[in-house]
């Protein structure tokens, strides 16, 4: 059985920092971009940032413009973690976040659609 599984989400003042991690188990994920989605209160779920193999040992990364700069995804294949770092919290980062796996090279940041598993979500609460 494959799962994702979040955890590291709580509740932090703005300007702190929390790491989420996504343990994966089931299947090896080395092949399969990974990304952050979040989705806050009556809003659609959103990407936050991916990361795919781009050859030898180096990965792609991406991120959403509302977070460049402050959050800063990365994997450990070995471990079949995936891992989100986020600095400098604002309240407007407030959402539950979840992890998703693409059997696919690439990952695409428009749409929720093609991620072939996802977890369960972990809430990140940002006061003012």
């Amino acid at each position: 059985q494959v799962q994702l599984v979040e955890s590291g989400g709580g509740l932090v003042q703005a300007g702190g920092s929390l790491r989420l991690s996504c343990a994966a188990s089931g299947r090896t994920f080395s092949s399969y971009s990974m990304c952050w989605f979040r989705q806050a209160p009556g809003k659609e779920r959103e990407f936050v940032a991916g990361t795919r193999w781009s050859g030898g040992s180096t990965y792609y990364a991406d991120y959403a413009d509302s977070v460049k700069g402050r959050f800063t995804i990365s994997r450990d294949d070995a471990k079949n973690s995936l891992y989100l770092q986020m600095n400098s919290l604002k309240p407007e980062d407030t959402a539950v976040y979840y992890c998703a796996a693409r059997k696919s090279e690439n990952f695409d940041k428009s749409t929720t659609l093609g991620y072939n598993y996802w977890g369960q979500g972990t809430q990140v609460t940002v006061s003012p």
